[in-house]
């Protein structure tokens, strides 16, 4: 058991706020988005002064009927190595699908989609979480999501899944208590009956997040305050445990050094009251679960969930029928979350095209989305949005977007030498006549 503390989300946008914010214990940081070969020298400092830095996985895909991926599990293990970390963090859902176990092409959802809570699905999640802790020098612990959808036909509440898998695997987890008011509004789940179910001592810290309410979905922004009812789950669970870390998340939308502390004085404050509930015997964490008998999932098992995830995925990515037994309505909404966190985060990985493009970027970009599903990860969907829209718009902006395009889509940069600049001049005007 690792105590952590009070933390926040490490991000660039906020990276000087934290290293000056007092009674920040450790900080936790996108796998995907550091570089092991060249840390962000605010993380370095934090290092050096002996806050605790924690990768925080997005990517594995450990609820995805395919076995994780080497890559990723190494540079997951990378990053832990370059941090010291005492333990890695991922998510249990799945972010792709298609490939080899359906004969399809592969899809990608770009965010974490929740998975069926049936004793198949809980059987292939087993397994890939084994290989996944095999592979990683520290202990790995795994974070319930929040879900816009519901599979058809579930066999355990949240909670039941989640101390299944603890206590199968020896897994430890990661309780995202901002998730759990989001299924509670969203599929009507209680978060005391979830908190009630679960494994307690395998707790190995807690996440806390903001979002908002639209006609009856609340989204998980990760760029709103925190509202009172998460804090009200946090209070819940540390009325039953003492949390070995808290982490206030925050992805977008940052508001001003001083609102950030207020907010963690807010969470500081539900777990005190949390604690004040408790009673004697529960005051503090005992060691974590034993795996429990090891058992496989077979490939049969695996391809029938590789066809399920890959129906879903395409009527949410590709405009395909909505699967028999799932909400529609919500299907939409969740189609129109994705494409529009696709446009979010293509704008962030190639800040050039909402320049180039202007006020027309967005429209143009959901528009793309409706039928060409992302396969080869966001960089690879930003070039893939440029080249279509130069095949579909002319304009004024074609020039400029072409040779952004030029410049990015080889598999080195374009020489910006005057000989080499002046050959290729030359070799358009010849190509015109």
């Amino acid at each position: 058991m690792v105590w952590l503390g009070t933390g926040i989300g490490w991000r660039p946008e906020i990276a000087e706020a934290v290293e000056n914010m007092p009674g920040i214990d450790w900080v936790e940081a996108v796998a995907e988005n550091v570089c092991p070969g060249h840390l962000p020298e605010s993380l370095v400092r934090l290092r050096e002064r002996g806050v605790t830095v924690v990768p925080h996985g997005v990517s594995l895909g450990l609820g995805g009927a395919e076995r994780p991926d080497e890559g990723r599990l190494a540079a997951l293990a990378e990053r832990a190595e370059a941090f010291g970390s005492p333990l890695v963090t991922e998510h249990i859902a799945f972010v792709r699908a298609g490939g080899a176990l359906t004969a399809s092409g592969p899809l990608e959802a770009g965010h974490l989609l929740p998975v069926p809570r049936t004793r198949a699905a809980l059987d292939v999640l087993c397994e890939n979480v084994r290989i996944a802790q095999d592979a990683l020098p520290v202990p790995l612990a795994v974070e319930n999501i929040a879900a816009l959808i519901s599979w058809p036909g579930e066999e355990m509440t949240e909670g039941q899944f989640l101390y299944e898998l603890a206590d199968r695997t020896g897994v430890r987890l990661l309780i995202d208590v901002a998730n759990l008011h989001t299924n509670h509004v969203n599929r009507g789940e209680d978060p005391a009956r979830a908190l009630a179910e679960l494994p307690l001592e395998a707790i190995a810290y807690v996440h806390v997040a903001g979002g908002f309410e639209r006609d009856g979905v609340w989204h998980d922004s990760h760029a709103h305050p925190v509202p009172r009812p998460v804090l009200d789950v946090l209070t819940d669970l540390a009325s039953r445990v003492s949390p070995p870390g808290v982490l206030l998340e925050r992805d977008e939308n940052f508001p001003g050094a001083e609102e950030m502390r207020g907010e963690l004085d807010a969470i500081r404050r539900a777990v005190e009251e949390g604690a004040g509930r408790r009673p004697e015997t529960g005051a503090a964490p005992v060691a974590g679960v034993r795996p429990g008998a090891r058992q496989g999932a077979g490939d049969t098992t695996r391809q029938r969930l590789a066809l399920a995830q890959t129906a879903v995925l395409s009527a949410l990515v590709a405009g395909t029928p909505v699967p028999e037994g799932f909400d529609r309505v919500r299907m939409g909404v969740q189609a129109r979350a994705l494409a529009a966190k696709r446009a979010d985060v293509v704008a962030k990985v190639a800040p050039e095209l909402p320049v180039i493009l202007g006020d027309g970027y967005r429209a143009a970009f959901l528009a793309y989305a409706q039928t060409r599903p992302m396969t080869g990860g966001y960089r690879r969907d930003a070039l893939d949005f440029a080249e279509h829209v130069l095949a579909e718009r002319p304009g004024n902006t074609r020039r400029e977007l072409r040779e952004w395009w030029l410049e990015r889509a080889g598999s080195r940069p374009r020489s910006r030498r005057p000989a080499v600049r002046l050959a290729r001049a030359t070799r358009r005007v010849l190509l015109r006549r």
